[in-house]
């Protein structure tokens, strides 16, 4: 069986963690912060699980990571 590509755009957004959970950023964290409010702001800036649902998915675009 061949070697599986590792999809270059997940391998820099995604980084596995020791149990093999894939962590992720959240998303509407980077401009138009004035009428966000800070404490929806300090949520967003602080790291999240990729879902239990799309866990397999994640592995076939990163395979060795």
């Amino acid at each position: 069986m061949p070697k599986l590509k590792t999809n270059r755009g997940a391998a820099k957004r995604f980084k596995r963690t020791g149990s093999g959970k894939l962590r992720r950023r959240r998303a509407f964290d980077n401009h138009i912060l004035t009428k966000k409010a800070p404490k929806r702001k300090r949520r967003l800036a602080q790291g999240a699980m990729v879902a239990h649902c799309d866990q397999p998915a994640m592995d076939r675009l990163i395979p060795y990571k």
